[in-house]
C-alpha cells in the first residue's frame, strides 16, 4: 500500500480526496498547514505528497522548499487554474508535477499513480545492471543514483527519469512528448512547460563540457539532446 500525504487547508476538498484515495487502495493522511505538512513529509513514511500552493502560516512554495532541503519525496503540486507563475516556481523548486484546481479525485489519483509508477519503476533496460556513462555523467538506474565527475547529483524523481531517457538516447534529440510520456508518465498537454522547466533545472545541476558548453542542448523543433562526447 502506498501512503499519500495531503497538505491543503481546504478541509472539505481534502476529505473528499482522502476518501477516494482510500477506496482506490491508498493509505492517506491529511494535514492542513504548511509547517505541519513539511514536518510530516520529512518523517520518511510517505510515497508521495500532494501540496497546495495557497495555505495559511506557510504557503505551499515555502513548504516545498523546506521538504526539498531534506528529502527527494515525490511531490505533486495543486495550483490555481491559470496561475503559471506558481506552477513554474514550484517545478523549479523541485516539484515533480502539478494539477490545476478544481480537479476531480479521479484525475488526482491518475496523476499520483503516474508519478509513483515512474518513481518505483525498474530501469528502462532491465537486462543491463551496469551503470550508464556519458562523458562525466554516470547513472545507476537500479539504485536511482547519478553522479557528475564522481560527485553525487541531487535529483528529484522526475529529473532522474528524464535524465535516464536522455542518457539512453545520448547523441540523439528526444522530443518533449517522448520525455513527458517516459519521464512524467503522461502525454504532454498543449502549452505545457513542465519539460522545459525540469530540463532547465537539470542544466543547472549537471556540469559543463570541457569547452564550457552545457552537456544538455535544446534542438530546435526536435526537443532536447544530451551531448555524447
Amino acid at each position: 500500500m502506498s501512503k499519500v500525504l495531503l497538505i491543503d487547508d481546504d478541509i472539505e476538498l481534502v476529505g473528499m480526496f482522502q476518501e477516494y484515495l482510500e477506496q482506490e487502495g491508498f493509505e492517506a493522511k491529511a494535514v492542513h498547514d504548511g509547517e505541519r505538512g513539511a514536518a510530516e513529509a520529512l518523517t520518511g513514511q510517505y510515497a508521495i505528497a500532494i501540496l497546495d500552493v495557497m495555505m495559511p502560516r506557510m504557503n505551499g512554495l515555502e513548504t516545498l522548499r523546506r521538504i526539498r532541503a531534506g528529502s527527494r519525496l515525490p511531490i505533486l503540486m495543486l495550483t490555481a487554474r491559470g496561475d503559471d507563475t506558481d506552477r513554474i516556481v514550484g517545478l523549479e523548486l523541485g516539484a515533480d508535477d502539478y494539477v490545476t484546481k478544481p480537479c476531480t479525485p479521479r484525475e488526482l489519483t491518475a496523476r499520483i499513480r503516474a508519478i509513483l509508477r515512474r518513481a518505483q519503476a525498474a530501469p528502462l533496460d532491465t537486462s543491463a545492471s551496469a551503470p550508464l556513462t556519458v562523458g562525466k555523467l554516470t547513472m545507476w538506474p537500479e539504485q536511482r543514483r547519478a553522479a557528475w565527475d564522481s560527485v553525487p547529483l541531487e535529483l528529484t524523481s522526475t529529473e532522474f527519469n528524464l535524465l535516464e531517457v536522455l542518457v539512453r538516447n545520448a547523441g540523439k534529440p528526444v522530443s518533449k512528448n517522448q520525455l513527458s510520456e517516459l519521464g512524467l508518465g503522461r502525454p504532454m498537454a498543449r502549452f505545457d512547460r513542465n519539460i522545459d522547466v525540469h530540463l532547465s533545472s537539470l542544466r543547472r545541476k549537471l556540469g559543463s563540457l570541457d569547452d564550457g558548453r552545457s552537456c544538455l542542448q535544446t534542438v530546435y523543433r526536435l526537443g532536447y539532446q544530451l551531448i555524447k562526447e
